[in-house]
């Protein structure tokens, strides 16, 4: 098969216009196509009045005609090549006897995106993994977190952070990534998915998403599946303790043992994933204090924005605003500020909402949410600035943890310590005027807001920064700066406040046989890079317990 790439056409054309400019380009009949399929497809919606639809295209030929197209086209490798094969490879054959009696089951604590590709893989591999997740199955979990949304009755344990599908499953469900895939794991990860109950467009859209609604039932298949190859998946099942052997003749370097849970019981395993996401805080606490490496890392704080979906469909498209294949509309934006901050567009949920996702009692958090329909009246981004641990918290490696923490206490007394939110109208906090009454915009969070003044809710550098770069990215996308906007507090949870430090090998570098991943880790953010990430680590330890080298 040839590969074509940079493939043009106007949004409005037709399967022939397509079949035209793929044999124009090959300079062939349309008799010498056996097969077409889209790998890709983009738009380029800079010029609103003329947008381009883009495309990669796979072209099935008989093996001659795709010798010669390629001698032709020796110099235009990069728009005439052949498909790659982007098919999964499993690195170690599938063991159907383990565990033997020298061997130990490996275990991975967390079941988001990075723990559910782990488990996936290994299980996959006949290696027969053991999942521990502190939360609850997914249907569980969606009545427990509704019940603060509704109700304002949080559950410490079972929430929009913790449980199957980890934080990804109440979010907007993107899966796209800018991480470097040369292995084509993010196809796994996607394939896997389609085979789970995702559309299957989201094989080559180029920005696919799946919504909270579907990614629900997608988990509960997965789920299935790695039960079915031999797989446990344990509820309810908080790590206490993982236990670390020093190693002879060392006191740094550390052997994992282990597990002990919460209700006493001590699993043993020589092979353990940390997947365990972002607000982990008491498990990153256990980690320091059982004398794993562990580096304080950046992250961003802000609030949540909304607009009326439809005028950002019309800032980005135009008169094109509506068109099935663009769909809603979404944005990325980024603004370097006069004190030095970077203020940007972060989890950008078009037709969304803004939800709930504290996991901590007293707290008050911010997150964005979508279906696949994408169709909720307002659309919704986290506007955050950047912050560092040298500039912000160095104290010590958890500060992180503590700022996040002293930020969400007070945005809990703001919004009257009932789990409402902190709200404001951009045109009351540009001008530095507590919100009193509601414009056009209705805000979505639940359980609710309370109109106020976020000037107090985020650090003064942080108010300066947002205030300065909302004008700036109103001249981006007209109406950004609409008076009647909703911006909501607060959003502290954009990425993970340590980073768990590995080697090469995936390990912990102070702690063999330890494997961090996903977002919690800091090697990961959004749920395909974590799938991916869950992914390498998978393989890693298989090839581990064979000792095996990856050829």
């Amino acid at each position: 098969m040839l590969r074509l790439n940079e493939l043009k056409l106007p949004l409005r054309h037709s399967d022939a216009d397509l079949t035209l400019a793929i044999t124009k380009r090959l300079e062939i009949s349309a008799h010498d196509l056996l097969n077409v399929s889209i790998f890709k497809r983009s738009y380029d919606a800079r010029k609103k009045t003329h947008i381009v639809l883009i495309y990669q295209i796979d072209v099935e030929l008989t093996t001659a005609l795709v010798v010669d197209l390629l001698q032709k086209n020796v110099g235009n490798k990069d728009n005439v090549r052949r498909s790659p094969d982007t098919a999964y490879k499993f690195v170690t054959s599938s063991h159907n006897d383990f565990p033997q009696k020298n061997q130990h089951r490996p275990i991975i604590i967390g079941f988001g995106p990075c723990g559910i590709l782990a488990a996936l893989i290994l299980a996959q591999m006949g290696l027969k993994p053991i999942v521990l997740e502190r939360g609850q199955d997914v249907r569980t979990r969606t009545k427990d977190t509704w019940d603060l949304w509704r109700k304002r009755n949080l559950h410490a344990e079972s929430n929009v952070q913790f449980g199957e599908g980890g934080a990804g499953t109440f979010s907007d469900g993107k899966l796209w990534s800018q991480v470097k895939d040369k292995n084509h794991l993010g196809r796994k990860v996607l394939t896997e998915f389609v085979k789970a109950g995702a559309p299957s467009e989201i094989l080559y859209v180029s920005k696919p998403h799946v919504g909270t609604f579907k990614l629900v039932k997608m988990v509960e298949n997965i789920r299935a599946e790695i039960i079915s190859l031999g797989g446990e998946i344990r509820f309810g099942q908080k790590v206490a303790k993982i236990h670390r052997k020093v190693t002879q003749n060392s006191d740094y370097t550390g052997q994992i043992t282990g597990v002990t849970l919460h209700n006493g019981e001590t699993l043993l395993s020589h092979h353990i994933v940390l997947a365990i996401g972002h607000s982990a805080r008491d498990t990153f606490q256990m980690l320091m204090d059982e004398g794993i490496y562990l580096e304080a890392k950046p992250f961003s704080i802000g609030f949540r924005i909304e607009h009326p979906q439809s005028s950002i469909d019309k800032a980005r498209f135009g008169e094109e605003a509506g068109h099935p294949i663009l769909g809603s509309a979404d944005y990325k934006l980024v603004h370097h500020c006069a004190n030095g901050r970077s203020v940007y567009s972060f989890c950008m949920c078009p037709g969304g909402t803004v939800v709930a996702a504290t996991s901590e009692v007293g707290h008050v958090v911010t997150n964005g949410m979508s279906q696949y329909s994408r169709n909720e009246r307002n659309a919704n981004s986290a506007i955050v600035v950047g912050i560092s641990p040298a500039q912000d918290y160095p104290e010590h490696v958890l500060a992180g943890v503590d700022l996040q923490r002293q930020l969400e206490s007070l945005a809990y007394t703001l919004g009257g310590e009932n789990y409402n939110a902190p709200a404001q109208l951009v045109g009351d906090f540009l001008k530095n005027k507590p919100s009193q009454t509601l414009g056009s915009v209705i805000p979505s969070y639940k359980p609710g807001i309370s109109l106020g003044d976020l000037s107090k809710a985020l650090p003064a550098f942080a108010i300066e920064a947002i205030s300065e770069a909302i004008p700036v990215f109103d001249k981006k996308i007209k109406g950004f700066a609409f008076n009647d906007a909703i911006l909501t507090g607060i959003e502290t949870r954009t990425s993970s406040p340590v980073s768990i430090k590995r080697d090469k090998s995936f390990q912990n570098i102070n702690t063999r046989g330890l494997y961090p991943a996903g977002e919690g880790a800091g090697y990961a953010g959004g749920i395909l890079s974590a799938g991916i990430d869950g992914i390498k680590v998978a393989e890693a330890i298989a090839l581990d317990i064979f000792n095996t080298k990856n050829a």
